[in-house]
């Protein structure tokens, strides 16, 4: 049965676009750059810069004279205007007013990766030829994205039907050098045309006709930041599985519900890439073993005597179930977002008519449908990685169902000190507060622009809440890491040396060489911030694929 595996980044110096071939590691490496900091240069091959200097003259000598046919967005107004002619003289004008008419977005500026990943695909879109427009402006895209010139983006504002309208309005307002416009450079925010000038670029850069249609068209922002989440997704998905072993190794849980024969059962690739992960991790483990279950745990209750323990609770026993289904879902999530990475999403588009010429044809495929469910699925499946190990957290802490550990966790004195009841609390508090946020943004359409867009896909929306989701579980992995080890250390004194299987020993030691094993009550939050920070960064996971080979 074919296994699941989330992609890697192949550090490169150079990163080609072509209009075609990105993937989600190159997104992602691109927008968050290489280990020693630096980031890798975009290069425009030269096969997608001849396809676009072709459809751009074929519009430029059919499309643009006076008597030409009325075309979308290349001689008409827009919207619910597109049949008001504009005529050539004011094409200029026209390019401009427009930057002023939508840089109407709302909020918080972007994340600078989330700016730099847009840069990549608003450039990749138009680089298949499809978009009739200038090869200036790809350069101008690229050179922004190489020079380190981000747009400042405010990030809400769309209703990802047209495109990110408002919001990429804001990108081309920086390209041109606009007067309000602001940008980030170096990591410092300034004015556009101080970023511009810092950076070397020409503030002499004008738009022509249809230029900053394709420039603003197309659901590219939250393409971006949905990209950008299922990077993290992916990630979240492995550190999951390693905490899963920490908290069997806590409970002394039993194996057998991984045993691979039940998982190929089902005909579940992702289930069988999770339970194949907790037997490598549990490998050589004298914890997850009968023989460390007799043990009776000095806060353990066994009225009648020890019973052998046939199955564990479904946050242990079923994790593969859950866990690999949040597998499944990225995977098709991934389908659909490199699809789109590498589709041509502006209006009109321009395409060959099989006969040396080309069709100017408009359609819909700004649309962000595909981003919008793809968004919404990643955060359902990454909600239910939080959910069930927020259950594990709990489980650890009451004695009845940890197996004997302390009340709490509690390493010294108990009711002088309080143990970890309310880091767990607040694991609680984010789990139920990523179920309000599961709510599918890309159901709740709502017309604009007097009914022209009477469906809309809301997907800018459907990507923000995926990584606020993705943000909040990794606060619950580090806590269920933290709870984890601690029952590790607290169940040790009593069982007689017992090691940890080899995978869970190397996440074990990575997680003490960040978060202390707690005896006497300390500042909780300092501790579960170092935690987070270590599931953002991957480091349990880095060291834990250097012992056991690559967590699938």
């Amino acid at each position: 049965m074919t296994e699941l595996a989330a992609p890697t980044l192949a550090a490169t110096t150079t990163v080609d676009i072509d209009g075609f071939s990105l993937d989600i590691a190159t997104i992602a490496l691109v927008a968050r750059g290489l280990p020693d900091g630096s980031f890798p240069t975009v290069v425009l091959t030269d096969e997608a810069r001849r396809v676009t200097n072709e459809a751009r003259a074929y519009v430029e000598a059919n499309f643009l004279a006076e008597d030409a046919p009325a075309i979308y967005g290349i001689n008409t107004g827009l919207g619910r205007l597109m049949d008001v002619r504009v005529p050539a003289e004011d094409q200029a004008r026209f390019q401009r007013l427009v930057i002023n008419s939508h840089s109407a977005g709302v909020g918080e500026p972007l994340p600078l990766d989330e700016t730099r990943a847009l840069l990549l695909l608003r450039a990749n879109a138009i680089a298949k030829g499809m978009s009739g427009v200038r090869i200036e402006c790809i350069d101008r895209l690229i050179e922004m994205l190489n020079a380190d010139v981000l747009p400042v983006i405010p990030g809400q504002g769309s209703v990802g039907a047209s495109g990110d309208l408002a919001p990429l309005a804001h990108l081309v307002s920086v390209m041109v050098g606009h007067e309000k416009a602001e940008a980030y450079h170096r990591g410092v925010r300034m004015p556009a045309v101080e970023a511009l000038t810092a950076a070397g670029l020409s503030l002499d850069f004008e738009l022509k006709q249809k230029d900053v249609l394709a420039l603003i068209n197309g659901s590219t922002i939250s393409l971006a930041t949905a990209c950008l989440a299922l990077t993290d997704a992916w990630s979240l998905t492995r550190q999951a599985d390693v905490a899963l072993a920490l908290s069997l190794e806590a409970v002394r849980g039993e194996l057998d519900a991984f045993d691979e024969r039940i998982h190929t059962a089902r005909n579940a690739p992702g289930q069988v890439s999770v339970a194949a992960n907790v037997r490598a991790l549990t490998q050589g483990s004298e914890r997850t073993v009968e023989e460390a279950r007799e043990i009776q745990l000095p806060d353990e209750q066994r009225p009648g005597g020890y019973k052998r323990r046939v199955q564990d609770a479904y946050s242990l026993r079923c994790a593969p179930q859950v866990h690999g289904t949040t597998r499944e879902s990225l995977l098709f999530a991934e389908t659909l977002l490199v699809r789109e990475a590498n589709a041509a999403t502006d209006n009109p588009l321009v395409l060959s008519d099989g006969n040396g010429g080309y069709d100017v044809l408009s359609g819909g495929n700004f649309h962000g449908e595909p981003i919008g469910v793809a968004a919404d699925l990643i955060a359902i499946a990454v909600a239910e990685i939080g959910a069930i190990s927020e259950r594990r957290s709990f489980r650890l802490t009451d004695p009845n169902l940890s197996y004997g550990l302390p009340l709490n966790l509690v390493g010294g004195q108990l009711g002088l000190n309080t143990g970890f009841s309310i880091v767990h609390c607040a694991a609680a508090a984010i789990a139920s507060e990523n179920k309000v946020l599961c709510f599918p943004s890309v159901v709740d359409s709502i017309p604009t622009k007097a009914n022209q867009e009477d469906h809309v896909s809301m997907c800018t929306f459907s990507s923000r809440k995926a990584r606020s989701i993705i943000k909040n579980t990794q606060i619950i992995l580090g806590i269920e890491f933290i709870l984890a080890t601690q029952g590790i250390d607290l169940g040790a004194p009593h069982l007689d040396g017992r090691r940890l299987g080899v995978g869970s020993q190397a996440a074990y030691d990575a997680v003490r060489e960040i978060v202390p094993m707690t005896r006497e009550d300390i500042y909780q939050s300092e501790q579960m911030v170092n935690a987070q920070a270590m599931v953002v960064l991957g480091s349990v996971l880095d060291r834990v694929e250097e012992v056991v080979g690559g967590v699938r």
